[in-house]
Parts: C-alpha cells; sequence; structure tokens
C-alpha cells in the first residue's frame, strides 16, 4: 500500500519544474503486495533479496515475485485495513503543485523542521516531506491545526511504508545532495529578470554552496549585488569567477564597468581588453576620458586649484564614475575649500554609502585615510562633532603622515572648544564662552555653529553688531542655517535695522509657515518700520487672516506681501 502512495507521488515529480530537482525514478507499482518476513531458516538470505528488491531499479521492480498460497489470506487482509488509507493519501498526492520559485527557495534552505516537541519530521520515502501544496516540499508557516493533520499523515504514512517491509526500513537520504545548481541558477535568473536581487542572490549563493567551481555561478551572483547597489562585494565575486576561469570575457566585461563606476580607470582599461568583443569603442572611451578626469584632479590638487578640481570631479562623476567614494570625496574637499560648507555636506550625502571597511580593503589604508579626513571635515562643519572626532581618530591610524594628524587635531580642538562655550554659555558666563568658542574659530575659522554661537554670547552682552557679523559669516558658509538667520533678524531688531529684520523673517517663515514666534516677529517688525516711515497702523492686527482692502494702494502692498491671501 505505501508502496502505491510512494509511486504515485514519484510519478507525479516526474514531469515539470519539481522534476528538475529530483532524481527521476522510473518505478513501476507492483501488482501483488512483496512476501512478509520469512520465518524458516533461510531468513538471512531472503533478507538480502528483499534488500536487493528494494534497491532496484525500475525495470527490475515491475517483474512480479512468484505468489505463494499462504499469501492470499495476508494480502486480503492487508488491503481490507489499509485500502481507506491508501485512497484517502493517493487523492492528496495527486493534487497538482502549485509552489512558486520564491516558496521552493525558502524550503530549500531550511531543510529541516522541527516539532513543538524538538523532533525532526523526516519523510518516509529517504526524499523530502509530504506536506502541504507544494507536493514533496514542506510548507512553512502553516495553522496549528493543519500542522497537526500533516503530522498525522506523515505518521500513517510511514507506518504503512514500514509494515510492509517489516524490520527492513529504507535509510533516509540526504534531499539536499539532489539538488541540481544549474536549476537553482536558472531559478535566480528569473528572480533577476523580475528585479528580485535578494532572492536571485540567494539562488546563486545556494548554486555556489553546491558546486563552488563554476565561474558562471560568481558571475550571476556580482549581477545581483550590482543590483543591491553593493558594488564592492560584486567585484569580490567577478574576481572569483575569473580566478576559476581566466578567459571568462562576460566576467572581465562586468568586472571593468565596475572599476569605472568606481573610479579605477587603469584596472577597468585593463579588464576592457581581456573581455574580447564584450567591449566596444565606447567602453574604451569612457575609461580613458576617466583616467584624464583623475589625472587632472591629482594636479589641481597638488596646485590646491579648488576650481579646477571642482570642475574636473564634477567631470568624473558625470562622464561614468557614479558611484567612485574618492572622486566623491575630491569634489566635497574642493566645496569645503571653496568655503561652500552646505553643498559639502550634500554632497557627501549624495555620495555613495559603502561601509568604511570595504573601502578601506578596496582602496587600501591610505585611500579610506583620505575619505576618513574629509568625512571628518564634513561632519565638522555640519556640527557633527563627536562623528568628526571619531572619524579623525581612525584616519589617524591607517596613515601616520603629517596632513592627517592635522586633521586629527583640529577636530578634537573644536569640538572641544564648543563643549566647554556651551557649559560656559548656561553658566550665564557671557564673556568667558565668547573666547572659548573664539579659540575654537582659530583652528576652524568658518566653522558656522562657533560662529553661530559665540554670536549669542555677543547678543547677551550687548554687542549686536558684532554678532550680526558673526551670523552674516556662518550664512555665507550656510545659508540654510535658520538659527544663525533668526539670531541676525534679532539683532537688526535690536539695532531697528527694520528692513534688513524683515527680509529675514519672511524668508523664516517661507522656510516654517507655522512658526508663530517668527510671525509674531515679522508683525512687530512691519508694525515698526510703519511708524518709522509715519504710516497709519490702526488696521494692522496680528492673527487676523482677512484685512479690509480701502485703496488701490494698500491692494497693492498686501499683494505682494508673502503668505497673504486677499479677499475683495
Amino acid at each position: 500500500m505505501a508502496e502505491t502512495a510512494k509511486y504515485t507521488v514519484e510519478n507525479e515529480l516526474g514531469c515539470g519544474l519539481v522534476g528538475a530537482f529530483f532524481h527521476r525514478w522510473s518505478f513501476q507499482p507492483r501488482k501483488t503486495s512483496p512476501p512478509p518476513p520469512p520465518t524458516n531458516s533461510n531468513h538471512n538470505t531472503v533478507k538480502k533479496q528483499s534488500i536487493h528488491n528494494s534497491g532496484s531499479s525500475g525495470e527490475d521492480s515491475s517483474k512480479t515475485p512468484p505468489r505463494r498460497a499462504s499469501d492470499s489470506t495476508r494480502s486480503s487482509t492487508s488491503s481490507s485495513n489499509t485500502s481507506g488509507l491508501t485512497q484517502a493519501n493517493g487523492r492528496r498526492l495527486r493534487r497538482d503543485p502549485t509552489f512558486t520559485s520564491g516558496e521552493l527557495s525558502m524550503t530549500i534552505f531550511n531543510p529541516q523542521q522541527s516539532t513543538p516537541s524538538g523532533n525532526i519530521y523526516q519523510a518516509s520515502s529517504g526524499n523530502v516531506m509530504l506536506l502541504g501544496h507544494l507536493g514533496n516540499l514542506k510548507q512553512l508557516g502553516g495553522t496549528k491545526n493543519c500542522h497537526h493533520r500533516r503530522v498525522q499523515q506523515t505518521k500513517n504514512f510511514k507506518l504503512a511504508g514500514t509494515s510492509i517491509m517489516g524490520n527492513i526500513v529504507r535509510k533516509p537520504s540526504g534531499w539536499m545532495g539532489k539538488l541540481d545548481p544549474e536549476v537553482l541558477k536558472l531559478m535566480g535568473n528569473e528572480e533577476y529578470k523580475q528585479g528580485r536581487f535578494e532572492e536571485a542572490l540567494a539562488l546563486y549563493n545556494q548554486a555556489i554552496v553546491l558546486d563552488s567551481n563554476r565561474a558562471s555561478y560568481y558571475s550571476n551572483k556580482s549581477a545581483a549585488l550590482i543590483g543591491l547597489g553593493r558594488l564592492i562585494d560584486a567585484v569580490l565575486a567577478c574576481r572569483e569567477a575569473i580566478r576559476i576561469e581566466p578567459c571568462y570575457h562576460r566576467a572581465h566585461h562586468r568586472l571593468a564597468t565596475l572599476y569605472l563606476r568606481l573610479g579605477e580607470a587603469e584596472k577597468a582599461l585593463d579588464h576592457y581588453k581581456q573581455s574580447g568583443t564584450k567591449a566596444d569603442s565606447t567602453d574604451i572611451v569612457l575609461a580613458q576620458a576617466l583616467k584624464t578626469h583623475l589625472n587632472q584632479c591629482s594636479k589641481a590638487r597638488e596646485l590646491r586649484d579648488w576650481n579646477t578640481l571642482l570642475k574636473e570631479s564634477q567631470c568624473a562623476i558625470s562622464s561614468s564614475a557614479d558611484s567612485a567614494p574618492q572622486i566623491y570625496a575630491m569634489l566635497a574637499e574642493a566645496l569645503l575649500k571653496l568655503h561652500r560648507h552646505q553643498e559639502a555636506y550634500s554632497t557627501f550625502q549624495k555620495g555613495p554609502s559603502f561601509d568604511i571597511d570595504s573601502c578601506i580593503s578596496f582602496f587600501g589604508p591610505t585611500g579610506g585615510a583620505y575619505l576618513l579626513v574629509i568625512r571628518a571635515e564634513v561632519y565638522m562643519v555640519a556640527g557633527r562633532f563627536e562623528d568628526a572626532v571619531a572619524a579623525g581618530q581612525h584616519a589617524a591610524q591607517l596613515d601616520s603622515r603629517n596632513e592627517v594628524n592635522t586633521v586629527a587635531r583640529r577636530t578634537r580642538a573644536v569640538a572641544s572648544a564648543r563643549s566647554n562655550g556651551n557649559q560656559l554659555f548656561k553658566a550665564s558666563k557671557f564673556s568667558e564662552a565668547c573666547v572659548v568658542y573664539s579659540e575654537g574659530l582659530d583652528h576652524d575659522q568658518y566653522n558656522s555653529i562657533l560662529l553661530c554661537n559665540r554670536a549669542a554670547c555677543r547678543s547677551k552682552l550687548g554687542q549686536f553688531e558684532k554678532a550680526v557679523e558673526d551670523c552674516t559669516a556662518a550664512l555665507c558658509v550656510r545659508p540654510s542655517y535658520s538659527k544663525a538667520r533668526l539670531r541676525r533678524a534679532d539683532c537688526n531688531a535690536k539695532l531697528e535695522r527694520w528692513e534688513a529684520a524683515i527680509q529675514d523673517y519672511e524668508m523664516l517663515i517661507r522656510e516654517t509657515p507655522g512658526d508663530e514666534e517668527v510671525g509674531r516677529a515679522l508683525f512687530e517688525a512691519r508694525v515698526q518700520r510703519k511708524k518709522q516711515r509715519g504710516e497709519d497702523i490702526k488696521d494692522m492686527k496680528f492673527g487676523s487672516n482677512l484685512v479690509f482692502i480701502s485703496s488701490n494702494e494698500r491692494f497693492r502692498h498686501f499683494v505682494t506681501a508673502p503668505g497673504m491671501s486677499v479677499v475683495l
């Protein structure tokens, strides 16, 4: 009976997608039940024969063994006891599998599941479990009732399988070994075409586990990694493919393109030359152009020609090196030296976000130290002082050159000045705080945070003119610094420079329309400006959205006012 159920499952697996995963068996169901275990003195001989028959091919198993007279009664009893179970299992097992490749990949990576009691399920046929709508593949995440029913079916199936064979039970075999890595690769290709790069990567990795000497698996893995934005990891996969198959043109071409995007022009040219017909003239032209831009960048850095460095690094990024950390670092460095701190920080955020350890491994200690130095300087101008100190110290550990150590010391000094100055300011020691902030500015003259903090101290000391100067200097390098703009507007209001104050307040109210404090300050500044001009202010009221218009002049005034709605 169990033989019949087993053959039904195997015949269902003989075609379709699942048949590709398991070696197709050609067993045919026996017409009669096998003989019961012998009781005579030839026990060992019969046992060996049974073992031989159970492991033979389909052709051998199709031959009907001679039937004894004593078997008829046993067969009749066995048939009557198990016919219901055979029909139930047969109906369930003949259902067409409706699994997807995603479910199959989940099953591949979880070959065993345990019951709440800790017992591991193993199918009696030696392949995989007969559970769920997946045919011979175990379905994950079933409900408790379904889980109990499937366990009971499995137990019944195992019972039927062992009751006929007596004490001879086939040893379970490892079904993972029956998977074909080529089929896994093809499944990964389908996932890749659908844009499901994580699933494709998982399938390629499983194919590599089963056969780690196929270059195409590593090449396809690199393609999935590129889709995930993990370019440095993709380079490593391509290198492994080329190590296995040195003349693999597709892998050489893919590696060259990766080097081009990462800003390694020389390496890109070298691998384009080894990619045979895969590389065309456009590839070579792009690599050579990138090489020219990089040479110009190096010369500009040596000459401290920051405008040229800015131009050449922008050209390199726009042409082909769209994911090159070092080129983005040069662009940020040029913007920092040109006192365009806000653009430098924006460039840093737009650049590739590779893990710093991966960058150090890829570009070497010197290249990694340069990336960390620029990162420290960008963090410092953005007010991220703790991050700046950490990056500077890391850079000094990788590269002991004087310029690297200088940046590390400078980040520590600026961070210390900001921290100590803040403590003094909170203690209302404004003069001492102003001195400490000034010491920090000696190390970083255009640091917008220190400039704005010193302006706060000077405002508290009544030095409004100097406070305005500090705020203006901070806004020159960081135009979006709203705290400095608000402080400058307040200081100009103290100096009764209403026009200048109104300009800053209006810009702030456009950025934060719901800020009541800024709105009230803007209203007060407008009232004072009208008073200064000798104009009538009786119709002005803060918080009113509707204003009566009595003349064309007043209409033109309110129409041009920012954020004003007019009802005629």
